[in-house]
């Protein structure tokens, strides 16, 4: 799981999706905006990032299926932001120099693309990763 500290709580979430762009691809939204005095990063860092994602029942009509897109995606913003304080986020992830804020949601075929197991010809975790990229290079 990601830290607390990069994910987006209830309250914010809801001001995102009211107040919050777009970004759209096939199997994955991206609602996200830019942090403001009344929607602070965390710890008052400018250049922070905090994203969730959310698995609608549209994706997958039981709570397994929807656990399992969350934590998969997660796993994959992780590896993207590298937590070590050494080392700096995924280019992709580097924002304008800003923060960001903002919550990945899930489509409706979500779970025949990044929801199957792992086999030789098939890695669900490496399409969700390449998705999630191409919606962080769109937002650049």
């Amino acid at each position: 799981m990601l830290p607390k500290k990069n994910r987006t709580d209830r309250k914010t979430v809801e001001k995102v999706f009211k107040e919050g762009r777009f970004v759209n691809s096939a199997n994955l939204s991206f609602k996200y905006m830019h942090p403001t005095p009344a929607l602070p990063l965390a710890n008052g860092r400018e250049n922070s990032i905090r994203i969730s994602f959310t698995a609608p029942k549209t994706a997958c009509k039981r709570a397994v299926g929807r656990n399992l897109l969350r934590r998969r995606g997660y796993a994959v913003l992780r590896k993207l932001l590298k937590n070590e304080p050494h080392q700096e986020p995924h280019p992709t992830l580097s924002w304008k120099g800003e923060g960001l804020i903002g919550v990945f949601v899930f489509g409706k075929k979500s779970m025949e693309f990044f929801g199957k197991k792992k086999n030789k010809l098939y890695n669900p975790i490496l399409n969700l990763e390449n998705e999630i990229k191409n919606i962080l290079n769109k937002i650049n």
